[in-house]
């Protein structure tokens, strides 16, 4: 038999490959599902692409590309709940999952040739002929022993290429007293807020060089090395628990300081205090009745499965992002998003375990995994390339995260229906000069509204005062400290500290000519149909260590925001004059130029700050905002993607005092790459994995022409096969994609009657809400700890925590993080 499937396999062998180096290789989940080797039907790897694909999904692979060997593997799991030592002693192979429980594992693997399925188990490979035998055992070796595909091919980080300065050994630092505090940086020779470099021999805080990082400066760090010979200094915004961007004037080139925390700690800085957990599940015991309540371990809480009841897997640090995607799964707009939403809402991976099943178990002492939610790992992969926390390994602040994941959907939704749109609202700020009491108004685009928590607003403060001088004492005299005490603050006094006017920094009247006092107020130029409400409970401390407010906050069921509504000038308001503060033109390398500037463009720097979380140059992002006339982000992409191949794409942003009567003025750009046919190079070589030629065509036309991030996008986007049949003849019309398709049909709210069509997307309804999920922070940080999500379904709240989904007998609303509330219908 196996002379006769050798036979069969001669045919076959142009199209096995091996895995050349920076091939990836999918053997640990399904592009299209989350079928695993764990699944009941294993998985396939196809032998020529090496993507792999659940049982439902091989054949459509098959049929689409003709690709017929495939290796399928199988992973038989079985629990041992013996204890470790007996284990031992029977010289059983265990592996330890994020809840303590020991497993053995069973590998099968097997060549498949299709359609007929004949299979060929891999150790029985070298009795097949020798023509066949050794060139398919070193295909099939190295797709068993590739690493996993989620690694970074390329290092994205300078540790693992950087050297170690010469100067970080024998660095010597002032004895000068200066203390960094943890904000509030300006550089020491001018107003620059931004690309601040601490030198580590004197503290100096200075602006770098415009072209130091692809961001903006006016080079006064660079002054003071020429006068000083200062050697080293770091980047006060890339300080982390685990190093900082670093750079050598000396040497003239990025380095390594392998004491950094040393070098730190002499300015007050403390990174040994910042260390994260290595796992988000420590429990600290400080914290303890806090993680209690959250995760209502106390209780007995019923488990829940089905549709809209799945979990995720815990990847080590990975609950950020499950609480968030958990979430946003739950709207509408987001369920049409195909693998995820799959993965999330069809109740494939959460199946309540069988009671006959159980006995069987419990007899025998041993347990067959059942479901255990979807693993995020090809997502995560997917979402955080690039980015330098996401992609790591570290706890992130899911806040952070849900921004992120708001860009990222805007990066990849050109040309359909954005869900990210259900989120999306226009701020009015009103600035008032208090000497000349003229204003002046302007909007941004926003997507969640961030309340402060005041704490002297607290109303068990005699509570806390008593408390904290018990906690003093018991630390001088080294005993057992108190029973923590919570501050309790009202939400209406975080609601009153977002309305009340806060005092602008440095303000310029533009009434004065000068620098004066000035007041702002932000109101909701509209209101989104999802409000996401953010309590600003962390904070840092004078020691540089972020800490979290113990606090509860009585977050109510039902918000009403109306009475926030921007009203836009009033009668009798005086606006300020539309003129620019001066500036001052430093005696750089930047070049010399016809023109005289007179001022600083008004940019809408929070625009800009998402663009260059994106990975574009800070002048890059500052122009795209001001030639589309600080629109928000979107636009101001759109703009970047049409001029990124222009020479002077990253230079600073210059603005004349003129313009001649030729010149054409900053205007939106009239067509953009993405309305380009892409290259038949790209669409030949996507086709040829086995995709759709139209299906490709849509991945590469929205990311823009890019090969890797278009094979990302078509693992995200499958389409269905009906959607396939219908669209095999028209492969080249415009991309429709289906995953957010009519994701604003069942909406009632309108677009902003005074919007343009160039504006952003704003949606604007009442501003009356319910409350339906929130995400909750157990521990001191944002560096450490663990997220769990309740949300309300069918009427009842459900609480998430990784893989477990049970249904919540005490939701803690009041020690929640985010909250998301959704639009009252009846308004």
């Amino acid at each position: 038999m196996a002379t006769d499937l050798g036979e069969l396999l001669v045919p076959y062998m142009p199209t096995i490959r091996v895995p050349r180096s920076g091939d990836r290789v999918y053997k640990s989940e399904c592009a299209f599902s989350y079928d695993s080797p764990e699944s009941e039907g294993g998985l396939y790897v196809c032998m020529n692409t090496f993507l792999g694909f659940g049982r439902e999904h091989v054949e459509r692979h098959y049929r689409k590309t003709g690709q017929s060997v495939y290796m399928h593997l199988k992973r038989h799991v079985k629990e041992v709940r013996q204890m470790a030592g007996l284990a031992f002693l029977f010289g059983l192979e265990l592996n330890r999952d994020f809840n303590g429980d020991d497993y053995e594992y069973e590998d099968e693997a097997k060549l498949v040739i299709f359609p007929d399925h004949y299979e060929i188990p891999l150790p029985n490979i070298e009795e097949l002929p020798a023509l066949v035998s050794e060139s398919v055992t070193i295909a099939c070796d190295a797709v068993l022993n590739a690493g996993s595909a989620y690694k970074k091919q390329e290092s994205d980080s300078w540790e693992e290429e950087l050297q170690v300065s010469k100067h970080a050994r024998s660095l010597r630092q002032q004895e000068n007293g200066v203390r960094i505090p943890p904000s509030g940086w300006k550089c020491a020779k001018c107003e620059m807020r931004e690309n601040l470099w601490l030198n580590l021999t004197d503290g100096s805080v200075l602006c770098g060089k415009w072209f130091f990082d692809g961001s903006g400066g006016n080079g006064h760090a660079l002054e003071h090395y020429r006068e000083t010979k200062f050697p080293l200094a770091v980047k006060l915004d890339t300080i982390t628990p685990d190093g900082a961007d670093i750079y050598s004037f000396d040497e003239e080139e990025a380095v390594l300081d392998p004491h950094i925390s040393e070098h730190l700690t002499h300015f007050g800085i403390d990174m040994l205090k910042m260390q994260r957990d290595v796992h988000c599940r420590t429990l600290p015991n400080s914290r303890a009745s806090e993680w209690e309540v959250i995760q209502e371990s106390n209780l007995k809480l019923k488990a829940v499965y089905g549709s809209g009841y799945t979990g995720f897997k815990n990847l080590g640090n990975s609950c950020y992002l499950s609480t968030t995607m958990q979430v946003l799964f739950s709207i509408p707009e987001f369920q049409r998003a195909a693998k995820l939403g799959h993965g999330l809402l069809s109740g494939q991976y959460s199946k309540p375990p069988i009671k006959s099943e159980l006995i069987e178990q419990v007899m025998k002492e041993e347990y067959k995994q059942q479901h255990r939610g979807i693993s995020p790992k090809m997502f995560k992969a997917l979402v955080s390339k690039g980015h330098p926390e996401f992609s790591s390994n570290r706890q992130q602040d899911a806040h952070e995260f849900f921004l992120h994941v708001i860009s990222v959907v805007q990066r990849n939704s050109a040309g359909s229906e954005n869900p990210s749109d259900v989120f999306r609202f226009i701020v009015e700020e009103r600035v008032q000069c208090c000497q000349s009491q003229k204003v002046r108004y302007t909007q941004r685009v926003d997507y969640l509204m961030q309340l402060p928590v005041p704490m002297e607003a607290a109303t068990n403060r005699e509570e806390l005062i008593a408390y904290e001088a018990k906690r003093k004492d018991a630390e001088e005299n080294m005993r057992a400290p108190p029973e923590p005490v919570r501050a309790r603050v009202p939400f209406t006094a975080c609601l009153q500290a977002f309305t009340e006017p806060e005092n602008v920094p440095d303000f310029w009247s533009s009434a004065l000519q000068a620098k004066s006092a000035g007041v702002k107020t932000s109101r909701f130029g509209s209101f989104p149909d999802y409000m996401v409400v953010q309590l600003k409970k962390f904070t840092f401390g004078v020691d540089w260590v972020p800490k979290k407010l113990d606090v509860s906050v009585d977050v109510p069921d039902f918000l009403d925001l109306n009475r926030l509504r921007a009203t836009g000038l009033q009668a009798g308001e005086e606006e300020l004059p539309d003129l620019t503060p001066p500036i001052v033109i430093p005696e750089d390398t930047r070049g010399n130029t016809t023109f005289i500037f007179h001022g600083s463009p008004e940019i809408d720097e929070s625009s800009v700050m998402q663009l260059a979380e994106m990975g574009f140059p800070l002048e890059a992002c500052r122009k795209a905002v001001y030639y589309t006339g600080n629109m928000g982000a979107e636009m101001a992409f759109n703009w970047i993607i049409a001029h990124m191949e222009e020479p002077d794409f990253a230079e600073p942003l210059a603005i004349p005092s003129y313009m001649e009567p030729d010149l054409p003025s900053p205007s939106l750009p009239t067509a953009s790459p993405l309305d380009n046919q892409p290259p038949e190079e790209s669409i030949a070589i996507l086709t040829s994995m086995g995709f759709p030629r139209h299906h490709t065509i849509q991945a590469l036309k929205a990311t823009n022409n890019n090969l890797e991030r278009a094979l990302d996008w078509i693992f995200t986007h499958p389409e269905s096969e009906e959607e396939s049949e219908a669209m095999s003849d028209m492969a080249d019309t415009e991309p429709n994609d289906t995953s957010f398709s009519n994701a604003n049909a069942h909406s009632d709210s309108t677009l902003s009657p005074d919007q343009e069509l160039s504006s952003p997307r704003v949606r604007d309804g009442p501003g009356r809400y319910e409350l339906f999920a929130f995400i909750s922070h157990m521990g001191t940080s944002t560096m450490s700890g663990h997220y769990v999500c309740h949300i309300k379904k069918e009427g009842r709240w459900v609480i998430y925590n990784d893989h477990k989904v049970c249904l919540s007998e005490r939701p803690p609303k009041n020690l929640g993080y985010i909250y998301f509330y959704r639009r009252l219908s009846s308004c």
